[in-house]
C-alpha cells in the first residue's frame, strides 16, 4: 500500500531473492517449497494469548513494526496486509525446520524475527519464528532434543534470547554490534558463546571470529539441528547494522557456518533476518548459490524441498503429513 516506503526494510527483498535464483536457473516454480500460514494454533505453541490479542490493535502493530502510519489502519488491513505475510513467513521457518531435519539442510528465504518473545514484539519482528520452529521439533520430531541457534545479524538476539533463557537443550551463540538495538542484558544471559562487535568491523576480523566461535559452539555441544540466522545487515554501508563486512565476506561466512554443519553431519535451517540495503537480496542469492556451487547444499534443491518461499495457503497444524503427502503426489505425477 505504499507503507513499505516508510520503512528502512526492502519489502521485496524475498520475492527478489527467488527471481535472481530463478534467473540462474537454480530453482523454477516446481522446486519451491510454499510456506503454509501459522495458524493461531500453531502461535500459540510458544506465544501467550494475551500477546496474540494484543496485535489486534493496530496501534500495537505499528509500533512493533515501526511504521507509524499503520495506526491509522483498521486492523483487518493491518492482519491481511502485514501480519498474514509474517505468519507465512513464520510457518516457513516452522516447515523448513522439519524438511532440515530430513534433507540436511533448508533455507527460509525470510524469516528470522529474533527480537520477538512469546510475549513481546519487537524490531520490526511481531512473531518468534525462530522459537516455533525450535518448540515444534522438540514437541514433534523424535530425535531433536538439543539445538544451536547461531545468530550472526548485526543486532543480538533477544527475542529467542529470552525464550530459551531457563532451557538447557538449547545452545544460543550470538555474535552482534555492541553498541546497537536492542541492548538487552536480561536476554544477555541466555548466550553461551557472546561475541561482541565494534562499529566498522571488518572481513578479516569478522570472518576469522565466525570460524573460531562457530566451530568452538559446536564442539562444546554437539545439537540434533542447527538454526541459523544469517542476518544481512553486517554489509557495509547498511544503515541500522554499523559494520563493514563486504558482499564477498557474507557469501564465505554462510560458507564457514555450512561447512561447519555439514563436516559434522548436522543439520541445518537458515533464514535471512534483517538487511536494509536494497543490494542484500542478490548478495543472499550469491550465498545460496554459492553453497550449491561448493556441494553444502546439495541436488535436492532441484528436486524441491530445500528451498522454502513465503505465500499464501492454509494452515501450518499438519504440515508433517502435508509434506509427505505433497512429496508423494509429486511422485507419483513424476512417473
Amino acid at each position: 500500500m505504499g507503507l513499505e516506503k516508510l520503512h528502512p526494510f526492502d519489502a521485496g527483498k524475498w520475492g527478489k531473492v527467488i527471481g535472481f535464483l530463478k534467473e540462474e536457473q537454480f530453482i523454477t516454480d516446481g522446486n519451491i517449497v510454499e510456506a503454509l500460514e501459522a495458524t493461531e494454533e500453531d502461535l500459540l505453541v510458544v506465544h501467550t494469548k494475551r500477546y496474540l490479542n494484543r496485535l489486534k490493535w493496530s496501534v500495537v502493530v505499528a509500533t512493533i513494526t515501526e511504521i507509524p502510519p499503520l495506526l491509522f489502519l483498521p486492523n483487518f488491513l493491518v492482519q491481511r496486509k502485514v501480519l498474514k505475510p509474517l505468519r507465512t513467513q513464520t510457518g516457513g521457518t516452522i516447515m523448513a525446520g522439519k524438511l532440515a531435519v530430513d534433507r540436511g539442510w533448508a533455507i527460509n528465504v525470510g524469516g528470522g524475527f529474533h527480537h520477538c518473545s512469546s510475549d513481546r514484539g519487537g524490531g520490526f519482528c511481531a512473531y518468534a519464528d525462530l522459537t516455533l520452529a525450535i518448540k515444534f521439533l522438540f514437541e514433534r520430531v523424535e530425535g531433536i532434543s538439543r539445538a544451536t541457534i547461531i545468530d550472526l545479524d548485526a543486532h543480538q538476539g533477544n527475542g529467542h534470547e529470552r525464550d530459551f533463557l531457563d532451557d538447557r537443550r538449547v545452545f544460543i551463540m550470538d555474535m552482534y554490534n555492541r553498541y546497537i538495538y536492542p541492548g538487552d542484558g536480561y536476554a544477555k544471559r541466555a548466550i553461551k558463546r557472546k561475541v561482541e562487535l565494534d562499529w566498522g568491523t571488518e572481513d578479516s576480523e569478522y570472518l576469522q571470529k565466525v570460524e573460531l566461535h562457530s566451530e568452538g559452539a559446536l564442539n562444546e555441544v554437539r545439537p540434533d539441528i542447527i538454526v541459523y540466522n544469517a542476518g544481512t545487515d553486517i554489509l557495509d554501508g547498511d544503515p541500522l547494522g554499523g559494520l563493514s563486512i563486504s558482499p564477498h565476506g557474507i557469501v564465505k561466512r554462510d560458507e564457514i557456518v555450512f561447512r561447519a554443519a555439514m563436516r559434522r553431519g548436522i543439520p541445518i535451517l537458515m533464514v535471512t533476518s534483517g538487511g536494509y540495503q536494497k543490494k542484500t537480496a542478490r548478495i543472499i542469492a550469491d550465498s545460496i548459490l554459492n553453497l550449491h556451487q561448493q556441494g553444502l547444499i546439495g541436488a535436492e534443491a532441484l528436486e524441491g524441498e530445500g528451498i522454502i518461499i513465503a505465500s499464501d495457503q492454509h494452515d501450518v497444524q499438519l504440515y508433517f503429513c502435508r509434506i509427505k503427502i505433497h512429496r508423494c503426489l509429486r511422485h507419483s505425477d513424476d512417473s
